[in-house]
């Protein structure tokens, strides 16, 4: 090969490497990516109502509101290399274990929930740039937890966990008012003998500049949240007005 095809050889090799590796990294994704995402969820599941819908025997489940995940809509592992890695949230574990727990293996492997959630969800979640690190991710998720502060908002409205049962349409309205916005709730539909349904899950919105707005998914929800709802015995679905709502403050071993 001649010196100056050499030359030019060698330049279009450098740069084909300099493309490919700045997009390993990092990405940016246009509106017709297919990992495209338009708001995000945050999930705060309630503790008694996941160790119920599990086959798993939960041991004492923290008895406030914990966190699911911080979902974007319409996208799911959008970088199958970008693994989890605890060292980066070292300086947030003592928040990460009291808010965000394994609710369903509290005494095992304790990583292996936060490790699901970012290589499903955080992979994609972090084409935002405040949210496009690991510790950025799961530290803005334990911010905007503490910022809607569920657990408070509910005791002021007099929604307390126990053997009252609740109408959903009061519990709508008691956030609603609260919030300004309609966040999206979700139950475990009565068992056969139950005439109640149990409240499981309560999913507040935000666009991509972290502000609240309506949830607005249809009754069905959203296909990219369902499989995260699926734990075991019973599958949440969007609570129904018309039913009695059932707010647990313990778990209920069935014999």
């Amino acid at each position: 090969m001649k010196p100056a095809k050499l030359h030019y050889w060698i330049l279009g090799c450098f740069s084909m490497a300099l493309c490919c590796g700045s997009t390993s990294d990092k990405f940016l994704l246009s509106d017709s990516h297919p990992h495209t995402w338009e708001k995000l969820y945050l999930a705060h599941h309630w503790p008694v109502t996941v160790c119920k819908m599990s086959a798993n025997d939960c041991q004492d489940p923290p008895e406030y509101w914990t966190i699911h995940g911080l979902w974007p809509n319409k996208a799911e592992e959008c970088n199958r290399t970008w693994h989890f890695n605890v060292t980066e949230i070292k300086d947030l574990l003592s928040d990460m274990r009291h808010y965000w727990p394994d609710v369903l293996h509290s005494s095992l492997n304790r990583t292996q929930f936060w490790k699901h959630e970012w290589e499903k969800h955080g992979t994609c979640a972090a084409t935002l740039q405040i949210l496009n690190s690991q510790k950025k991710y799961f530290g803005k998720a334990l911010e905007l937890y503490q910022h809607i502060d569920l657990n408070s908002c509910l005791l002021k409205a007099g929604i307390k966990p126990g053997s009252t049962y609740y109408q959903m349409t009061a519990i709508k309205e008691a956030l609603s008012s609260f919030y300004g916005v309609t966040p999206k709730i979700q139950c475990l539909p009565p068992e056969e003998g139950e005439k109640a349904q149990t409240i499981g899950q309560i999913e507040f919105c935000f666009t991509k500049k972290l502000e609240l707005k309506n949830c607005t998914e249809s009754k069905g929800g959203s296909k990219w949240m369902q499989a995260d709802l699926q734990l075991g015995t019973g599958e949440l679905s969007v609570c129904d007005d018309t039913l009695p709502t059932y707010y647990p403050s313990q778990v209920q071993r069935h014999k």
